[in-house]
């Protein structure tokens, strides 16, 4: 047979209206196991495949996700990603992914991409979105979540891991370990993640009657945070311990205190990171550190990006999991500690 196969012949072969046809090739439409057997059968024999961007057209609905991430390098991201994916695949879902500028992590530059695929939706993962990128996705129809990032002033849903209430852990085990030197190698400047992690984190300390110690930057970087640890404990009272604001640096801090300074970990200095990326538990690292759910958190992003598509009146919320304290070999234990 020669030319494109449309689905007036797979009907005719599968002896079935042509509506039936787009129903078994519609996700989430309704058609009975045996009309889909008998669809399905008649479109592989003639070498039938559904036109997705036409059926798009048609309906209004392209079923695919634009979904932004502004580096993968960190590996709670494509851990997160592809989870984000699976659950949206499981709905009838597609995902196209858009990579966002690593130096400003705005998104600005590629909306117009986005929209112009006629996404369903977008989920921003730890990027910035302006408001006036805000407005312009609403008035196109088209849902925003955040994942792992809030904004203020943006009327949009976010899930994230509870970073106010994970830095205040960490503060408080270094306290109840007898630290007394605590260090920050804080993250992008401009991450909510960033600033809730050392505002729990101070706010602990603050609590505990101990000042933070040391301070440096490290910009969510491997390279950054390497930097970072070298000011940090070139002076004559460097800190006895140091929570890094996610893992992905905190391994850079403990390469350079242990095989450029020659100090041990933990015996000379406490490390506590965040994210629980596979690394972590490596025996390289043996890190001590705040998980983030991602689980927890890519059923909850794909559930209220559902109900924003269904329902464009759905209520904006924002929701924040729990991050447990994991502890392994990094990190002097309390005795007794009970997280």
């Amino acid at each position: 047979m020669s030319g494109k196969v449309t689905s007036a012949e797979v009907a005719a072969r599968a002896g079935v209206s042509q509506s039936a046809v787009s129903r078994v090739f519609t996700p989430g439409a309704s058609a009975s196991p045996k009309t889909a057997e008998k669809v399905r059968r008649a479109a592989t024999e003639l070498g039938y495949r559904p036109n997705v961007l036409a059926r798009a057209m048609v309906s209004g609905k392209s079923r695919m996700i634009g979904l932004v991430v502004a580096y993968l390098e960190n590996y709670f991201y494509p851990e997160a990603l592809e989870k984000l994916s699976n659950r949206l695949q499981a709905n009838g879902y597609h995902v196209l992914i858009f990579m966002a500028s690593k130096t400003s992590g705005n998104i600005d530059r590629v909306v117009d991409e986005i929209l112009d695929y006629q996404v369903d939706g977008i989920i921003v993962a730890s990027v910035a979105l302006s408001s006036d990128l805000a407005d312009r996705c609403r008035a196109a129809g088209v849902p925003v979540v955040f994942f792992n990032r809030t904004q203020s002033g943006h009327n949009s849903c976010a899930v994230m891991s509870n970073n106010r209430v994970g830095g205040r852990k960490a503060a408080e085990f270094f306290v109840a370990a007898g630290h007394r030197r605590p260090g920050y190698v804080a993250g992008w400047e401009g991450a909510s993640t960033q600033a809730e992690r050392e505002a729990g984190f101070r706010d602990g300390l603050c609590k505990a009657g101990v000042a933070l110690h040391a301070r440096e930057v490290g910009e969510f970087q491997l390279d950054g945070a390497r930097e970072a640890a070298r000011r940090m404990f070139n002076r004559p009272d460097p800190p006895d311990c140091v929570f890094v604001a996610n893992d992905h640096m905190a391994f850079g801090v403990m390469d350079v205190l242990r095989f450029e300074l020659g100090l041990s970990v933990p015996h000379d200095v406490s490390v506590v990171g965040y994210d629980d990326v596979p690394p972590a538990s490596w025996p390289a690292y043996n890190l001590t550190t705040l998980r983030q759910r991602a689980n927890l958190m890519a059923d909850k992003t794909v559930e209220m990006m559902l109900d924003q598509i269904e329902d464009p009146d759905a209520p904006v919320l924002e929701v924040s999991i729990e991050a447990p304290l994991i502890l392994r070999g990094s990190a002097r234990i309390p005795q007794g500690w009970t997280p």
